[in-house]
């Protein structure tokens, strides 16, 4: 009898279960019916890349020369946000001295007229000092000489009359394990950004329990004369879905946030019908009629997404269709996007980011990878360019933007034909694909003689630039470019030609020895020498089938080599200084506690010129 019992309370739970997978599944909901998925075993996740992605790093840490990091020697630098106003991209970020929850803590700002070149950082919001004797609800530590730490998952709100406001959040962290986001910090501040890029003063918009005017540094905002400024924090107090943004620093039972459940990193987009989509931290999605007041069921994992502990990001873009942007795996590499048509059916996935470079600094809780991305909220606008812009921190120590050309496509309809001096300024990386570090710039130059080359300089030991162009699927293809090369006895340019999943096939090198060199099998070959200053015309000719190119270096054939790899077909052209990387892996230890030997030295300056780049093939 018993084991009747224990049956019948198994098979009727198990009838539970299925009726409620049944519903999860019937629901109107967020879905990735795409059938592409990412390979963590390397940063690219074998993904094709969106086509004319740029990557631009915008702020690089450095703690022995902070000079060269707008005077900040932070070197944890994480959760950017990013808005555009006033005719100028406004980036905000979190910054620690080493690691997360690491007091003390600030925010910073940057801002830029046009995505790729950025203002130093300003301190928006600055540490703030705690109390002696400060404590918190279950910890037996005290206060004695600290600092608060900042943490926000909104950074921004641009209200109907225009006004810009900067929002952060003062959480405590009194010893190791102690969460800044249990409710029991200090509160919220927000200033207002004006016209002319300076601030306001810094107000508490909300407390947290147990403090008030009477126990902080700053006022509650109510007490400003600026009567425009109090409409603009009143208007952002009552928008249910900016203050569910608020949910995971704010007291547990803050009344102006509609869902009260731990779910983390939110964001938001509308559908057409007026109804808004929720996205949270581990690709989590509902569904609200009614601006964020409820929601239509808890949220739930959207079925195919895959997301770990890292964010997701959600817009509709300006072709009328929906983007993605989130870490396809159970780490945060590498950073993808998918599109949908109508923001709930989500079709496809390709790369916008597939580098990971050397973390340079050891910190508390610093991942791997680019990561946390965010994207420009609605109503807090659309750049002239009407792309997709991004934000991201790279191993939570620099901080990158993305521009994603709309509308996203991942091939390439024609073949190319970029003679950069016969074309139009502004558009000759229209189709090209760069990640250009600080320190590793990828950009047009107008040089002395007056000619127009798309040049690559590198000076960062631990990064690298790179500039890639997509082709259409060829098995047989011809390629012709020129490059000019402006040192050879020391830097490194490989040319690579890929497959659609990154698989390289063939690789050029200018090599540190004045050598030109190919990968064949496990060595290198030689094809000639180089001088500094020349320029090097190359053509090469590639057959997937019988797997043999031939190069050609000023008209005069070097070389008829094999592959070192097969590939089906040839995709992409890649030109970048330095070599390419597996570090980390899937089984890298997650923390690093340790410092990379002369992390904030930069090496002599290697640069390297492209006039052209010519292809054809079928």
């Amino acid at each position: 009898m018993k084991n009747r019992k224990a049956m019948f309370r198994l098979c009727y739970s198990l009838m539970l279960m299925a009726i409620s997978v049944t519903s999860i599944l019937a629901q109107d909901t967020v879905k990735y019916i795409g059938e592409t998925l990412s390979n963590v075993d390397y940063h690219h996740g074998q993904l094709s890349p969106a086509m004319g992605v740029h990557n631009i790093q915008v702020f690089r840490a450095n703690r022995a020369h902070p000079q060269w990091a707008g005077g900040n020697n932070f070197t944890y630098n994480h959760a950017p946000m990013l808005a555009y106003w006033n005719q100028h991209f406004f980036l905000e970020y979190l910054s620690c001295p080493v690691g997360e929850h690491v007091p003390p803590g600030q925010t910073l700002l940057l801002q830029s007229s046009n995505g790729y070149d950025w203002s130093r950082p300003a301190i928006i919001f600055p540490p703030y000092p705690l109390k002696d004797g400060t404590v918190k609800e279950g910890r037996k530590d005290s206060a004695h000489g600290s600092f608060a730490v900042m943490h926000q998952r909104i950074g921004f709100y641009v209200a109907s009359t225009k006004r810009m406001l900067a929002q952060g959040y003062y959480g405590i962290v009194l010893g190791q394990k102690d969460d800044p986001n249990d409710g029991n910090g200090i509160g919220r501040v927000v200033r207002e950004i004006y016209a002319d890029g300076k601030f306001g003063p810094i107000y508490f918009i909300r407390y947290n329990h147990g403090f008030n005017e009477k126990n902080t540094l700053y006022p509650l905002y109510s007490q400003s004369t600026d009567k425009g400024f109090v409409a603009a924090c009143n208007e952002l107090l009552s928008k249910p879905l900016m203050m569910q943004q608020w949910v995971e620093e704010a007291d547990r039972n803050d009344s102006l946030i509609p869902l009260k459940k731990d779910f983390k990193a939110f964001n938001f987009y509308h559908l057409p019908d007026g109804r808004a989509v929720g996205l949270w931290k581990y690709a989590l999605t509902s569904i609200s009629t009614n601006e964020g007041k409820s929601w239509l069921y808890s949220p739930q994992r959207a079925p195919g997404f895959v997301n770990a502990n890292a964010k997701i990001w959600g817009q509709k873009t300006t072709d009328g269709k929906y983007a993605t942007v989130y870490n396809p795996s159970e780490f945060r590499w590498p950073l993808a996007i998918s599109v949908s048509d109508n923001g709930l059916l989500y079709k496809n996935l390709l790369l916008v980011n597939g580098e990971i470079t050397a973390m340079r600094y050891g910190g508390a809780y610093k991942s791997y990878g680019p990561q946390y991305v965010r994207g420009i909220q609605e109503g807090e606008g659309i750049p002239p360019d009407n792309n997709m812009w991004v934000t991201y921190s790279m191993n939570k120590e620099d901080i990158w933007v993305s521009k994603i050309p709309v509308s996203v496509t991942g091939k390439a309809k024609k073949h190319v034909l970029d003679v950069f001096a016969n074309m139009p300024a502004g558009t000759e990386l229209n189709e090209w694909n760069i990640y250009s570090p600080i320190w590793a710039p990828v950009k047009m130059e107008s040089l002395k003689d007056g000619s127009k080359v798309l040049a690559l300089r590198d000076t960062d030991p631990f990064d690298y630039a790179k500039a890639e162009h997509l082709i259409p699927t060829s098995k047989l293809l011809q390629a012709n470019f020129s490059i000019s090369p402006q040192q050879n006895n020391y830097g490194l340019l490989e040319i690579e030609f890929l497959d659609a999943k990154g698989q390289p096939c063939v690789r050029i090198s200018f090599d540190s020895t004045g050598s030109i060199i190919t990968k064949s099998g496990y060595r290198n070959k030689e094809l000639a020498k180089y001088t500094a200053g020349e320029n090097y015309q190359f053509k090469i000719e590639l057959n997937t089938a019988s797997r043999f190119y031939t190069v050609s270096i000023n008209d005069k054939k070097a070389a008829t080599n094999l592959f070192f790899a097969p590939v089906a077909s040839i995709e992409r052209i890649v030109f970048r200084t330095g070599s390419t990387r597996h570090f980390p892996d899937a089984d890298t230890p997650t923390d690093q506690n340790f410092d990379r030997p002369n992390a904030g030295e930069k090496e002599k300056e290697a640069a390297y010129f492209i006039q052209y780049l010519k292809t054809s093939g079928n």
